[in-house]
């Protein structure tokens, strides 16, 4: 099995980092440097950042969010995505979004660390969002 690194940190043929160790032990392996390529706080930081979901699946859709982020800023666009999806939202529209509300305050705060915060704008919606199609007769 080859061994494939992206900016240090050990990841598979998809680039997703693998760890055979725990996560407090794959924590300090990830911020010590490797192959010569250290490792920042920030980068430290994106990587471990995850937010969970505070949503029930049954919470209503009453939130719509457009974003544009730049292509330079790929990474944190996917990130975000991820995010979404796992917060239950679903796209209406290519960067357009809509899921419950209101988003967790921490990941409002951690998107403007990333620099992505000033990139969305949020609607709340009168009535909940119904992604089912009734037929017209």
């Amino acid at each position: 099995m080859s061994n494939y690194y992206y900016k240090g940190i050990r990841v598979n043929a998809f680039g997703i980092p693998v760890s055979k160790k725990s996560h407090k032990s794959q924590n300090q392996q990830i911020s010590k440097s490797s192959n010569n390529f250290p490792i920042t706080k920030k980068q430290l930081a994106y990587y471990n950042s995850s937010f969970n979901s505070p949503f029930q699946k049954s919470s209503p859709k009453n939130l719509i969010l457009m974003y544009d982020i730049p292509e330079n800023q790929k990474k944190e666009r996917d990130w975000f995505r991820r995010h979404l999806i796992r917060f239950g939202y679903v796209m209406i529209q290519k960067s357009v979004w809509v899921g419950p509300s209101p988003l967790p305050k921490d990941f409002l705060e951690y998107l403007k660390e990333i620099k992505i915060g000033d990139k969305l704008k949020t609607f709340k919606l009168a009535k909940s969002y119904n992604s089912s199609i009734s037929a017209i007769a």
